[in-house]
C-alpha cells in the first residue's frame, strides 16, 4: 500500500460518487479519510473487500486477503461510521481505510475484521 497516495485516491474516490450520483454523497464518503498518520503489518482475521465507500453496498474494489500485511489510515486513532454490516462474527457500523501492502488498491474495510 502507498500510503504517500491515500489522499489523492481518497479524493478521487469523493470526485468519482460525486461525477455518478450528481451529489457529494453521504458526509462519510465524501470526506477523505486522516492519513496523517498509518498503521502498518494490519493484517485481517479474514479476506475482506475493499470498498469505494464505508458502506457494503458501494463498489469493491479489490480484496484483502486474511493475514495479508496492509495499512490502514489512523489519523484520529478512531474508524469512519458507515453503513451497518455483520462480518468477522461481528455487528458494527465502524470502518477504516486502508489495502494489502502488495497491491496498490486501497478502500473502506469492516473494522470489526481488523485486529485494530
Amino acid at each position: 500500500m502507498k500510503f504517500t497516495s491515500l489522499g489523492t485516491a481518497a479524493s478521487a474516490i469523493a470526485l468519482l460518487a460525486t461525477a455518478l450520483t450528481g451529489t457529494a454523497g453521504t458526509a462519510a464518503a465524501a470526506t477523505k479519510p486522516d492519513c496523517s498518520s498509518a498503521l502498518t503489518n494490519v493484517k485481517p482475521k479474514a479476506t475482506v473487500n475493499l470498498r469505494s465507500q464505508p458502506k457494503t453496498s458501494s463498489t469493491a474494489l479489490g480484496t484483502w486477503g486474511k493475514g495479508q500485511k496492509g495499512g490502514i489510515c489512523f489519523g484520529g486513532s478512531k474508524p469512519v461510521t458507515g453503513g451497518s454490516y455483520t462480518a468477522c462474527g461481528k455487528s458494527s457500523n465502524k470502518w477504516y481505510f486502508g489495502g494489502p501492502n502488495s497491491t496498490s488498491v486501497e478502500g473502506w474495510v469492516p473494522a470489526t475484521c481488523l485486529p485494530v
